[in-house]
């Protein structure tokens, strides 16, 4: 099976679109900026975050994930939904920002509009992500992390196939340990 095809134009690395059935995970347009602030702005969202994230945050996330696009050749996808051509979210592989004993590995992250949750779509848009990261990138492992008390999460992982085991439940490091969000589980493929 055919999948993206990189290619470098003026220092900036481009990937080709992945799709499915009615998603298409491709490279961040300028027009995407809004939808996805307020994505990050809304609540229901960043529910299992430990705040919203302001437009200036999503800014700088978004330099983020060119940068890791640039370094690393695949990273965080912009997800459109086929039959409106709409901006919903994003899904993508990425390496860990902080340490722990997982790491260096590279994490399965997505992060969809509160709208267009229960309808299958991270799955949908996951299942190809991880198929082409093991694949075409030949990674060896793919993680996935989720706030405890993230069952929604939990169910995602568990139908892409997805284990877990307690005794690698973990404090994330870059919150604080009495924080009701630190304790993380981690999946595995």
């Amino acid at each position: 099976m055919a999948y993206q095809k990189k290619f470098v134009v003026n220092n900036e690395t481009y990937i080709e679109n992945l799709e499915t059935p009615r998603l298409i995970l491709r490279n961040w347009k300028q027009e995407d900026i809004e939808p996805f602030a307020l994505l990050n702005a809304d609540p229901r969202v960043c529910e299992f975050l430990p705040n919203v994230i302001t437009r200036e945050e999503t800014l700088a996330s978004l330099d983020k994930i060119q940068s890791h696009f640039r370094d690393f050749g695949f990273g965080l996808f912009a997800v459109e939904l086929r039959s409106t051509n709409k901006f919903i979210g994003f899904v993508g592989l990425k390496y860990f920002s902080f340490d722990a004993h997982f790491t260096p590995n590279v994490e399965l992250a997505w992060r969809l509009s509160w709208e267009y949750w229960g309808q299958g779509l991270a799955t949908e848009a996951a299942k190809k992500v991880t198929r082409y990261g093991f694949e075409c990138l030949k990674l060896p492992e793919i993680l996935a992390i989720t706030a405890k008390n993230n069952k929604r999460s939990w169910r995602v992982m568990e139908k892409l196939g997805m284990t877990s085991n307690p005794e690698e439940n973990f404090m994330h490091p870059q919150l604080d340990h009495q924080d009701p969000l630190s304790e993380h589980v981690l999946y595995r493929f």
